[in-house]
């Protein structure tokens, strides 16, 4: 019996005392200093998500060039905010094709895009194409990000 009650009141016991160290950190210690009532928090500073956005129709084609933030989506791109969630979705959307991937020979076209930037605080300077199925894959998942395409004329 006297273990069955150790058994019992030891986890008890602790959640009892992990529960009341929780609290209010104002309600431990107020100095006369320190001003009553709430006070808020600022997040630290972060670099905003902002990138410029360039889109070729092809190699020799004018660009396209837009810019977008994500925090909140703004910019000059025509769907900034389905840009963003695109961007969000992708699990690591600048990254590029390792050198040793085996792709498929499907081509998507001869269009071409540069990113260039800040994403979730880390420098972007990338390109995308369409020339491969791996490629084809990466445009693909982070697509509302180049808007519409220009057209070759």
């Amino acid at each position: 019996m006297r273990y069955r009650t150790l058994l019992f009141t030891t986890p008890g016991l602790a959640m009892i005392l992990s529960l009341a160290a929780c609290g209010d950190e104002q309600s431990t210690s107020k100095s006369a200093d320190q001003p009553s009532g709430t006070t808020s928090v600022k997040p630290s500073a972060t670099p905003a998500d902002t990138l410029t956005v360039q889109v070729r129709a092809s190699a020799e084609a004018p660009a396209k060039t837009w810019t977008l933030n994500c925090a909140p989506p703004g910019g000059d791109h025509p769907k900034a905010a389905d840009a963003c969630t695109a961007l969000a979705k992708a699990k690591e959307p600048f990254k590029p094709v390792p050198k040793d991937q085996m792709c498929t020979q499907i081509y998507g076209g001869p269009e071409i895009a540069t990113v260039k930037g800040t994403w979730q605080g880390k420098p972007i300077d990338t390109k995308f194409t369409r020339k491969d199925g791996c490629q084809l894959y990466r445009w693909s998942a982070v697509g509302p990000l180049f808007g519409n395409v220009p057209k070759v004329r």
